[in-house]
């Protein structure tokens, strides 16, 4: 097992908790919520802390990808020895600024470190492929995805590549229900659970084009609707939950991506940033 893949065990397990039962789950945080987990604990020992039979945590193991409950032990074991996932603190109410700071930033870090961990560098290429290549670029997503969304169309605008960010589930229908099989519609949702950017990433593919999902989770509704999936991870807190520090490392997917793309004819994307900022810069001359 090389580190990618132990940075990816957290992650991996992660992104399957909502696909499993609450008393399935209950066994998960039992192992990882545990001090001194390490390659030794027995099964039986597992199995009565978290108050189900040994066949069951098996099951579970299984379950998450694992060949049975020693693979999962060893994985997880190995992988809480890592620096990245020694980073993830709980926030408290009696934490100075200090504290807070350093626990925010190390969950954003953790969530950089093990998305790139996670990330399919094939279908990243494809993905950038398409947004080059297409005639009309549709994004999708509510609340804090659209912001997302809104950051990399404006990205995409200073090197002249258009990008149309739809965040009503109206606009997004009738968006979709115009794309074909030059453009590509791109579903921001961090749950992968929003209707409405489900509904409209279907449409469009049902009418041919291509469909990119940006999400949390592989496993998720959108993913399944979706040609490509980019997944992000972090792990949540009571107080932050995961999109915060989800939304840094997506934001940074996407920052790649917008690279990836200008790269595909660097010299026009030089030349269209050099017309949009010059048409900024003088903009702000005139209002002086």
């Amino acid at each position: 097992m090389t580190l990618t893949d132990l940075k990816a065990v957290g992650p991996r397990i992660r992104m399957m908790m909502p696909h499993l039962t609450p008393l399935e789950a209950k066994v998960v945080e039992t192992v990882f919520g545990r001090r001194g987990f390490d390659e030794t604990i027995p099964l039986k020992q597992i199995a009565e802390e978290a108050g189900v039979s040994e066949a069951m945590v098996v099951k579970i193991a299984k379950k998450l990808g694992f060949s049975g409950y020693r693979d999962f032990r060893t994985a997880v074991y190995e992988y809480s020895r890592l620096p990245t996932a020694e980073m993830h603190q709980e926030l408290s109410a009696d934490d100075s600024s200090a504290e807070i700071v350093q626990k925010v930033f190390r969950t954003s870090i953790q969530a950089l470190e093990e998305t790139l961990a996670i990330l399919d560098m094939d279908d990243f290429d494809r993905a950038a492929d398409l947004l080059y290549r297409a005639r009309n670029r549709d994004f999708y997503g509510v609340g804090g995805s659209a912001q997302i969304a809104r950051d990399v169309s404006h990205k995409f605008l200073r090197i002249g590549i258009r990008a149309s960010v739809y965040d009503d589930s109206h606009m997004m229908l009738m968006s979709a229900s115009l794309l074909g099989a030059d453009d590509i519609a791109v579903g921001f949702s961090h749950s992968g659970n929003t209707s409405a950017v489900i509904d409209a990433i279907q449409l469009a593919r049902k009418n041919g084009a291509r469909t990119l999902a940006i999400t949390n989770y592989d496993n998720s509704p959108l993913a399944a609707v979706s040609d490509i999936v980019l997944c992000s991870t972090a792990q949540g807190s009571p107080l932050m939950g995961e999109n915060a520090a989800a939304r840094i490392a997506q934001l940074n997917i996407l920052d790649a991506l917008f690279v990836a793309v200008a790269q595909r004819d660097y010299q026009a994307a030089e030349r269209n940033l050099g017309r949009t900022m010059s048409a900024v810069t003088s903009k702000r001359r005139d209002k002086s």
